[in-house]
């Protein structure tokens, strides 16, 4: 799969399937826990998002189960899927220490960096911003 990233979403139903197949509810339960309840998927979504990941190849139908007169799908995550996933996890890691050191350097930490100047005091005007009228 070409690096374009994935969304919240694909990733986190790439994470459920880490560890062993899962059939379509079961990955919405394991998506609600490692998110801790912010992504929550609906089946529509779900099912969107398992097809798109099945046509990239980043998971695959392990096997089918009957259940209570159901038939279960319970999909896995492929070579290709783990690359991609740890792709995307360094990419976000990389962007959290990225918003680390920047919010380190606003507050004049280790990068030496100095804060934004504050806003000039109410009623000063900045030279070149007088007037302004259009």
């Amino acid at each position: 799969m070409a690096s374009r990233g994935l969304t919240q979403t694909a990733f986190f139903v790439l994470v459920a399937l880490t560890d062993e197949p899962r059939h379509g509810y079961g990955i919405v339960q394991e998506v609600d826990a490692l998110s801790g309840g912010r992504v929550q998927l609906r089946i529509g979504t779900l099912y969107g998002v398992l097809d798109r990941l099945a046509a990239d190849e980043l998971i695959e139908l392990d096997r089918e189960e009957a259940h209570q007169g159901r038939l279960r799908r319970y999909y896995r995550l492929t070579d290709a899927g783990e690359a991609a996933l740890s792709e995307e996890a360094e990419r976000m890691a990389e962007g959290a220490r990225t918003a680390a050191r920047r919010v380190e350097g606003r507050r004049g930490g280790a990068t030496g960096k100095q804060p934004p100047a504050a806003s000039p005091p109410h009623g000063h005007v900045r030279p070149g911003l007088a007037g302004g009228g259009a």
